[in-house]
C-alpha cells in the first residue's frame, strides 16, 4: 500500500512539474532576452550593430554544437530528413538573420520607444500568419488579450509624438520587418515539423545564421576586425549576450514554439520590456517610472485573457474541483 501511495505521489509531482515547466521557461526566456539589453548597450559602443549580432551567434553556435558533440550521440544531433534541413534554413533565415539584422540596423536609425512599439507587433502578426499557413484561428477574447498586452507595452515605453517624429521612417520599417520575420519564421517552423529535437536544430540554425549575418555585415560595409581592438568590457558583453541570452534563450524559444505554438511563444515579446527595465535599474541605475509598473499590470491582464482557460483549470485544481483538461484551439 505504501509503495502504491509513493508511486501516486511521484506521478502527481511529475504532472505538476509538467504543467508549470513551460510557464517557468517562458518567464526565464523573457528574463534572458530582457537582461541582455545592458550588455548589448555596452558592446554597441565599440562594435558595429550587425557584426555584434553575428558575433553573438558565433559564440552561441560554438557553445551549443560543442555541447552536443560532447554529450550526445552523433545520430541525435545531425540533420537527416528534408524537414530537418528546411527547418534549419527557415530558423536561420527568419528567426536569426532577418530578425537580428533588420532589428539591429533599424535600431541604429530610430528611437528605442518607436522600435519597442514596432517590434511589439510581432505577437499581433503571428496569429495572422498562423491562420493563413496553419489554419489556426484565434478567438475574439484571445485577440483582445494580445491587443491589451500590446497596449501595456505602449504604456511602458510611452512614445510621445516628438519621439515618433524623431524616429526614421526607414528605421521603423526595418524594425517592423524584424517583427514580421519572427512571426512568419516561427509559424513556418511549426508547419515544416522537423524530425530532429529542438536543441540541435537551434544549434545548426545559429551556425548558419551567424554566417549569413557576417555576410550581411560585410554588405553593410562594417569592419570585420572591430572585435580585435575592442576593450575587455566589450568582449565580456559579447560573451554575456552570446551564452545566456542567445545560446540558452534561443534553445528555450525554439522548444516553446514546438510545445506551445508560435502565437503563444511569441507573447514573450510583451514581457521582455519588463525585465529590460529591471536590468537597467539594477545594472545601469536607470529609474523605473510609475508607467512601467502600470504597463506591466496591463500586460498581465492581456496574458490573463489569452491564457484564461489555463488559469481557470489551475484555479479549479487549487480549490479541489477535480482535474480539468485544457485545450488551446488556434493557439489561444
Amino acid at each position: 500500500m505504501s509503495g502504491s501511495t509513493e508511486t501516486g505521489s511521484t506521478k502527481s509531482e511529475v504532472g505538476r512539474v509538467g504543467r508549470y515547466r513551460d510557464a517557468v521557461l517562458f518567464v526565464l526566456l523573457a528574463a534572458l532576452f530582457g537582461g541582455s539589453f545592458a550588455a548589448i548597450k555596452t558592446g554597441l559602443a565599440e562594435l558595429p550593430p550587425v557584426l555584434f549580432a553575428a558575433h553573438r551567434f558565433d559564440v552561441a553556435a560554438v557553445a551549443l554544437l560543442g555541447y552536443l558533440v560532447v554529450v550526445r550521440d552523433r545520430e541525435t544531433w545531425l540533420p537527416r530528413t528534408r524537414a530537418d534541413f528546411v527547418g534549419i534554413g527557415v530558423a536561420a533565415l527568419f528567426l536569426i538573420t532577418l530578425n537580428n539584422g533588420l532589428l539591429f540596423a533599424g535600431q541604429a536609425t530610430t528611437t528605442p520607444a518607436a522600435a519597442s512599439v514596432m517590434y511589439g507587433l510581432n505577437p499581433v502578426l503571428a496569429p495572422v500568419f498562423a491562420w493563413v499557413l496553419l489554419g489556426d484561428r484565434l478567438s475574439r477574447v484571445g485577440a483582445l488579450g494580445i491587443g491589451v498586452a500590446l497596449a501595456g507595452v505602449v504604456v511602458m515605453v510611452r512614445p510621445s509624438p516628438s519621439t515618433l517624429a524623431e524616429a526614421s521612417a526607414i528605421g521603423q520599417l526595418l524594425v517592423l520587418g524584424a517583427a514580421a520575420a519572427v512571426a512568419l519564421g516561427s509559424v513556418l517552423l511549426r508547419r515544416v515539423e522537423p524530425q530532429m529535437e529542438s536543441l540541435p536544430l537551434t544549434a545548426w540554425a545559429m551556425a548558419v545564421g551567424a554566417v549569413l549575418l557576417h555576410a550581411t555585415s560585410v554588405g553593410f560595409g562594417e569592419s570585420q576586425t572591430a572585435l580585435l581592438g575592442a576593450s575587455s568590457a566589450t568582449l565580456w558583453s559579447v560573451l554575456a549576450v552570446g551564452l545566456p541570452s542567445t545560446a540558452v534563450a534561443y534553445a528555450i524559444y525554439f522548444a516553446l514554439i514546438e510545445r506551445l505554438g508560435p502565437v503563444r511563444a511569441n507573447l514573450v515579446a510583451y514581457v521582455v520590456p519588463v525585465f529590460a527595465a529591471l536590468t537597467g535599474w539594477v545594472v545601469l541605475g536607470s529609474g523605473i517610472s510609475v508607467w512601467t509598473v502600470v504597463g506591466f499590470f496591463v500586460v498581465v491582464v492581456g496574458f490573463a485573457l489569452v491564457e484564461r482557460e489555463t488559469i481557470r483549470a489551475e484555479l479549479r485544481r487549487a480549490f479541489g474541483r477535480g482535474n480539468v483538461s485544457v485545450s488551446h484551439p488556434g493557439d489561444d
